[in-house]
């Protein structure tokens, strides 16, 4: 499964390979569906783009501080509504579950220290689909649109936090993505690539907390290989 993170497409291409040359056409009365209904599973990879604070640069105790890349998965509902033969508007409502963890090397004393920041999410996205004509019983698209995020494992009201780095409950942001549909008899089988960025800083500043106060901003970032499974 990590593979198919790194190379996305392979299992696209490997299920074209197997596609006869003059397929019978499945699901021929799927394109005049005005809706229809499916599941997500996924693999991501998430991480957050970290930008350093003023006190970083004049300070010593702390020499580096980083994000970590981190593997977790997803689970969700799928909702398409038919705008037209070209485009369709999509909800896609997932629970996503990573870790998004920073490494700090320090010099007194010197160690490499690694903060664990659990992630529990409910993502809420918004996307519009551009479908490609249907060519036999392959189809493929790409999609944008926008997402909210709302982090149930938010660290944000802890009083005890001296060695944590406090999170935000909600983000917002954008996606771009990719994807086939491939016709079988009685479902759609879908891989799908991509992209979401967040646009709002979910670091909750605290100049009292050690290692928080090198931070300034940080942002979400994930990379995310799903499988649709439609009717």
């Amino acid at each position: 499964m990590f593979r198919l993170l790194r190379h996305p497409l392979a299992l696209a291409v490997f299920f074209l390979a197997a596609l006869p040359a003059r397929a019978q056409l499945n699901m021929e009365e799927h394109d005049s569906k005005p809706y229809y209904f499916g599941i997500t599973l996924a693999v991501n990879q998430s991480h957050l783009r970290l930008t350093h604070s003023d006190i970083f640069l004049h300070q010593d105790s702390i020499m580096v501080a980083e994000p970590l890349k981190t593997i977790g998965f997803n689970v969700g509902l799928l909702a398409n509504l038919r705008f037209n033969h070209r485009f369709d508007l999509r909800f896609n409502p997932q629970l996503f579950f990573a870790n998004k963890n920073l490494s700090y090397k320090e010099n007194y004393p010197e160690r490499m220290t690694e903060k664990k920041v659990e992630s529990i999410t409910a993502s809420f996205p918004l996307q519009i689909k551009f479908k490609s004509d249907r060519i036999g019983n392959l189809r493929v698209y790409t999609i944008a649109g926008m997402k909210l995020d709302y982090d149930l494992a938010s660290n944000k009201g802890l009083r005890r936090a001296e060695d944590l780095v406090k999170i935000n409950k909600t983000a917002y942001g954008y996606e771009l993505g990719a994807g086939f549909e491939i016709y079988f008899p009685s479902f759609i089988f879908t891989p799908e690539f991509k992209i979401s960025n967040g646009l709002n800083d979910v670091h909750v500043k605290d100049p009292n907390l050690r290692y928080s106060r090198v931070i300034d901003q940080l942002n979400t970032r994930t990379i995310v290989f799903s499988i649709h499974l439609q009717g």
